[in-house]
């Protein structure tokens, strides 16, 4: 089975609104996890009625983030799955006021579920043996320099992931994060 590359995102002023609302992103996380669901799972799990998880289902594929499955899908049950995703961030400049908004919003969205991943790895790094890394990094680079690392760190993302559906045997959920700043927060 050939792996479809994820589709790259830039500027989706509709997606990053769509992710912005904190059920929404609840919702994206259990078909990470599930692979694919229905309302009534989705509702399940999150302890939400199936009118409010089918709406906020609609909301989502409506804005490219998931998308539904035509062969399991039969008349009004519904069957979603995410859509693979290259969710790099565009550069900050060359978005509209618009798009900087929503995108704003949607990373405000992120910023406790990234803390708490941070703090798990503290707690948590010592028993997950070759399951958990860590690596830091400093050095002079060229914007040249810099773009082809990022480049590199998603090329190999692409290459060796699966989805739920494609995984391998002992494969298991991960999360994987790369940010850079400057060492001094000077801009020369």
């Amino acid at each position: 089975m050939t792996k479809k590359p994820p589709k790259r995102v830039v500027g989706d002023e509709p997606a990053w609104k769509a992710m912005a609302h904190p059920l929404r992103g609840e919702i994206l996380r259990q078909l990470d996890r599930l692979g694919r669901a229905n309302s009534t799972r989705i509702a399940e799990e999150l302890g939400e009625n199936t009118g409010t998880t089918s709406y906020h289902l609609r909301v989502l594929a409506d804005a490219g983030v998931i998308e539904e499955i035509p062969e399991l899908s039969q008349g009004r049950q519904r069957w979603w799955r995410a859509v693979r995703v290259d969710r790099r961030e565009p550069p900050y400049d060359s978005l509209s006021a618009q798009e900087r908004a929503a995108l704003d919003a949607w990373r405000d969205t992120q910023l406790p579920g990234e803390i708490e991943l941070f703090n798990r790895f503290i707690a948590e790094f010592r028993k997950h043996g070759e399951w958990a890394k860590a690596a830091r990094g400093s050095g002079y680079f060229t914007e040249q320099g810099l773009a082809a690392v990022f480049e590199g760190f998603i090329q190999l993302l692409n290459e060796h992931s699966h989805s739920v559906d494609d995984a391998p045997e002992g494969a298991r959920q991960m999360r994987l994060r790369m940010f850079y700043l400057p060492a001094h927060g000077s801009s020369t």
